[in-house]
């Protein structure tokens, strides 16, 4: 986490710490997670191996006090991996302090939100920094965002507007990380359009309601995009890696989510304008469950989708021109069983890839995940080339306290 984050953070628990000091409630939860993964293909590197091992832990801590009406939370994860040291990391994924006066709230300090309503990807959701070194393949686990967030709900919907004042870096996986591009990425690289760079202060809008059995969200976004562009450089060693580039962006966007019985049908897209250039992508779909499928008291359901962008290959995210067929199964059971195993195909490349994650709690305190991540018939132009060689299995046992 770089020095001014931290210093950010510093300055509002010192801040808010008389008001802590008289907190009516204080409850502690976390959790240690083991991880193990194996690769199932040789590396594209020598300094890559078959196989990692790491571990995480993730401790909250949340105080209230004026009957609720304020509070404290704060979040740290962290992680200690045998390969990357990269991946050996901490993070702040949320340390807010929150202030409820009747129907308007204010949050301020590192928060995490999410916006969108499809399985496959999330377009519209863009107010956090991905934690690619978290998550490298579905891309899902986010950074904590330093923001001022104020949020209203009124009979005719809810407003939320945010100021975000700095700006979070991606991290990428080091030369023993895996999955990696074959080309590293040079971090000391970095580079934005933005003359502030990371001081750059971004703003986002949204605006949610529901009419009947539609539940809408229509958003604007201003400010550092969080997807960086990747060019070919020269390190100072004289390697050839990856530097990133931020640039700035407009984007609105609407998700919405419509529920018929046993249907549902999803929705995002959005409008963006960044380089001198506009473009749009969308994703959508349905969903259909089984309700007691085969008799049990566990339910199925199907998810079909697809994803485009108008950009085609030149498309930063993998989705360009993509279907998504997957299956999932919930239990229903005290151990809360769950799995969803779903396939990628790409219209265009012809590119494939495989995903499947399954769930299940082993008694009060413990829970056990596998999930395993495969790909096939992967060309040279598509986006997912670099890790094409990269099909792993990963094994987590988390203990809860």
């Amino acid at each position: 986490m770089a020095k001014s984050s931290r210093a950010a953070f510093f300055a509002v628990i010192a801040a808010l710490a008389p008001a802590c000091a008289h907190a009516e409630d204080l409850s502690l939860r976390g959790m240690i997670e083991p991880e193990l993964r194996l690769f199932t293909q040789s590396a594209s590197s020598a300094r890559q191996k078959d196989t990692d091992i790491s571990v995480s832990g993730e401790l909250t801590g949340k105080y209230m006090w004026d009957n609720g009406d304020q509070s404290l939370i704060v979040t740290p994860f962290a992680r200690l991996d045998q390969r990357d040291s990269r991946r050996t990391h901490w993070d702040l994924r949320e340390a807010r302090y929150g202030l409820v006066m009747g129907k308007w709230e204010v949050r301020l300090g590192f928060d995490k939100v999410f916006w969108g309503v499809t399985e496959a990807v999330h377009l519209v959701d863009v107010i956090n920094q991905t934690d690619l070194i978290e998550d490298p393949v579905k891309q899902e686990a986010r950074l904590g965002q330093p923001m001022l967030r104020l949020r209203t709900t009124q009979d005719f919907g809810t407003f939320d507007a945010f100021v975000l004042p700095y700006f979070r870096e991606r991290d990428f996986p080091g030369a023993n990380g895996r999955p990696a591009y074959d080309i590293p990425v040079d971090m000391d690289l970095t580079r934005y359009e933005s003359s502030r760079k990371e001081r750059h202060v971004d703003a986002a809008f949204r605006y949610a309601h529901h009419l009947g059995d539609i539940d809408f969200g229509l958003s604007y976004f201003q400010g550092t995009n969080r997807d960086p562009i990747l060019t070919p450089a020269l390190s100072s060693g004289g390697d050839l890696v990856l530097s990133p580039y931020y640039a700035q962006m407009k984007q609105a966007s609407i998700d919405a989510q419509a529920t018929k019985g046993a249907w549902l049908y999803k929705f995002e897209g959005y409008w963006r304008h960044e380089l001198g250039r506009e473009y749009e992508a969308a994703t959508g779909g349905v969903e259909y469950t089984f309700y007691g499928a085969l008799g049990t008291e566990g339910d199925i359901g199907v998810v079909a989708e697809y994803a485009l962008d108008s950009r085609g290959l030149m498309a930063r995210d993998p989705y360009e021109n993509d279907g998504f067929l997957a299956l999932r199964w919930t239990a229903n059971d005290e151990a809360s069983t769950s799995f969803l195993g779903g396939a990628v195909v790409d219209a265009e490349t012809g590119a494939m890839g495989f995903r499947f994650k399954g769930e299940r709690r082993l008694g009060d305190d413990y829970r056990l995940s596998a999930e395993a991540y495969f790909f096939g018939n992967v060309p040279r132009p598509d986006p997912i080339y670099s890790i094409a060689d990269d099909n792993y299995l990963q094994f987590r046992i988390a203990r809860f306290f």
